[in-house]
Order: structure tokens, then C-alpha cells, then sequence
């Protein structure tokens, strides 16, 4: 927290960013440009996530996860019109979204407060189990920290199901270029992985091209 708060801790109740980079589709090992908006709040297990990224030349997908109060939604269509996926809240596909709103929380370290949803155990000096709990659910991801005592890559404990039509939250990310953003410390570059077996099948390399709390 010191790494992430070098000037005290702002009041901030959501953070919107948007992010540019390489995306790899569900069950397809090609990976096109992508483009993507987030926001999150910051104080309770919330986010609104949608992205746009080509399919064939010529032809685009837009994609969008919603979670908040425990439940999910997740959508995915073709040039606005052919849904492709179309996914409701499930208990397993809930926790899931829990679980991507621990995966993100580097880029708001609010919520890895004391007192908030996030609980800490701690392995050994350079990693700790972080347990979100909100609404009934609860996941849980080991984080790892570099000498700074900023956050490196987060690894999910349970094995991921590479055969969905979704990534989901994906099971794997390692965060870098960490840059001050209204005084906090947010890491700018990121890639988000599905895990298997021990095996990480990067799904979204990009980075942050704005983000602002509020």
C-alpha cells in the first residue's frame, strides 16, 4: 500500500479506463487488434466491461460482461446484429466475475484496503492470497509482489475451462510500467491468460490508454 499510495489515499468511489492491444478470441489461436472500455467501482464488486475486435476483415465483434449485486451478464455480437454469445448470471459464471474484479484490482488498489471486500492471507515475502468476498460469493487469487511491493501477476487457485465460449475472467495476469495516475501508482501494461494444467494461453496483451478515478 505504501508502493501503491506514495502521497496518502485519495477518496474515490470508480475508476473508468479504456485499453488498446492484441486479442485472441475464444478456441481460435489468432489474435487481432482490440480496442476496450472498462468501469469499476472501486468500493464493492462492480464493473461494466465492453470491447470491440474484428472477426474477418471487414467484419467486427462487440463484446460486453456486466456484474454487480452478484449476478452477471455477458454478451457478444456481430456487427451489432448476430449474438454469438450470450451468457447469464450462473453461480459458477458469477464467481467468475468475481474473480475479474479481483484480477483488475491493481488498477484500484482502494479496494485492497482494509476493511473493504478484499481479506488478506499472507504465503511468504513475496506473495499473499487475496479473498474477495461480496453477495454471497467469494473466489479467491495468489498475488505476487516485486521489491517495490508492486503487484506483479496475479494466479487464480482452480484450473481453467478452456473449452467455454468465453475467456471469462481468465486465470492469469501480469501487470508492468507502473505510472502515477492521480496519485496512485497503476500498472499501464498488462496480459491476461487463461490457465490450465499449469500451461498460460495469453488471451489479451494491451495496455491502458486512459484511466481516470473519480
Amino acid at each position: 500500500m505504501a508502493f501503491a499510495f506514495p502521497n496518502g489515499i485519495p477518496d474515490v468511489q470508480l475508476v473508468r479506463l479504456t485499453s488498446e492491444g492484441q486479442f485472441r478470441r475464444p478456441q481460435t489461436d489468432g489474435f487481432n487488434f482490440t480496442t476496450s472500455e472498462q468501469v469499476i467501482a472501486v468500493s464493492e464488486p462492480a464493473l461494466m466491461f465492453s470491447a470491440t475486435t474484428p472477426v474477418i476483415p471487414g467484419v467486427w465483434a462487440r463484446a460486453y460482461d456486466y456484474f454487480a449485486n452478484g449476478e452477471m451478464e455477458m454478451k457478444a455480437k456481430i456487427l451489432s446484429s448476430l449474438t454469438v454469445v450470450d451468457e447469464r448470471e450462473a453461480p459458477e459464471l458469477n464467481v467468475i466475475s468475481l474473480r475479474r474484479w479481483l484480477l483488475e484490482s491493481a488498477l484500484f488498489p482502494h479496494a485492497l484496503l482494509p476493511g473493504g471486500p478484499v481479506t488478506w492471507e499472507p504465503i511468504d515475502e513475496t506473495s499473499a492470497r487475496a479473498i474477495v468476498a461480496g453477495d454471497g460469493l467469494q473466489s479467491s487469487m495468489i498475488v505476487y509482489f516485486d521489491e517495490t511491493g508492486a503487484i506483479t501477476h496475479m494466479v487464480a487457485e482452480e484450473n481453467g475451462d478452456l473449452t467455454t465460449p468465453y475467456h471469462g475472467s481468465g486465470e492469469h495476469v501480469t501487470r508492468t510500467e507502473y505510472r502515477e495516475v492521480q496519485g496512485v501508482m497503476v500498472p499501464h501494461a498488462f496480459v491476461i491468460s487463461r490457465m490450465a494444467d499449469g500451461e498460460i494461453y495469453p488471451f489479451f496483451d494491451a495496455r491502458l490508454t486512459s484511466l481516470t478515478f473519480e
